[in-house]
């Protein structure tokens, strides 16, 4: 059963992996064995972190600014020199906008449009090649979205681009999974719920907004970073190799509710 969720020697890329989700799940990557790369768009920021996970493992930073194709295209084109196979992508880099509704700016559309959901797929496509490098029909390669439990329900927040493109992105993974099944490279979204994060950090640092957020949630609490980096390795692991075109919420059973 151990080799089973194995993650052992293989090579990850995790966008936005400097904090939040993205943190959580490459650390959880560097402690079961991975090579990791990390990415985020502060160089200085990206590259500490990479040393602090090289305490524990084995991790490396590319930094890159995924808003423009341009940074996609040298992000891959950084990590296609470093390594020629690429077992996991973990496409995390994000970003969110909050405002009233008839204040909603045209330009939060355009922002979150271009990381959320044009990097994860210039970012995969460029990738592709060292994708299907270490693509093999008992061990395919993966790509892990991360969506959002807002692209599945109406948020309860005023976040009409960031839940609109994180339902592009659930299906992008569905209509990526379909097109990548038979070179033996799976797509699968993580749609988290609560979790700490930056995104988050207004309302789960206020006690009251943090317990209000927590009795909606079956489960009673906050997402933890091992049920975002377990959920990330069952995926990456021999475990989820039969697994293509799935959104899967990690949510506490927020999504229950309908």
């Amino acid at each position: 059963m151990t080799d089973l969720f194995s993650v052992d020697g293989k090579t990850v890329l995790v966008t936005g992996g400097s904090r939040g989700i993205g943190l959580m799940i490459a650390r959880g990557f560097v402690a079961a064995g991975a090579d990791v790369i990390i990415s985020s768009r502060k160089a200085e920021v990206c590259r500490q972190v990479a040393d602090e996970l090289s305490e524990i493992g084995r991790c490396v930073a590319i930094p890159a600014d995924l808003s423009t194709d341009q940074g996609a295209q040298e992000l891959a084109a950084a990590v296609r020199e470093r390594t020629s196979r690429l077992d996991v992508l973990v496409n995390n880099a994000g970003a969110t906008w909050g405002a009233p509704l008839e204040e909603y700016p045209e330009s939060a559309f355009d922002k979150l449009w271009a990381v959320n959901v044009k990097a994860v797929f210039r970012l995969t496509t460029a990738l592709l090649p060292a994708l299907r490098a270490a693509a093999t029909a008992d061990d395919p390669a993966r790509v892990i979205n991360i969506g959002s439990v807002d692209g599945i329900r109406v948020p309860s927040m005023e976040v009409y681009a960031y839940s609109a493109t994180k339902a592009a992105v659930h299906m992008l993974t569905r209509s990526l999974a379909h097109q990548l099944a038979g070179e033996h490279v799976t797509v699968n979204a993580i749609a988290p719920g609560p979790f700490e994060s930056r995104m988050m950090a207004f309302a789960l640092d206020d006690p009251t907004t943090r317990a209000g957020i927590e009795q909606q949630v079956p489960l009673g609490r906050i997402g933890r970073p091992e049920d975002m980096a377990g959920t990330a390795i069952y995926l990456a692991s021999r475990a989820g190799a039969y697994l293509t075109g799935a959104v899967i919420p990690v949510d506490g059973g927020i999504t229950t509710h309908g």
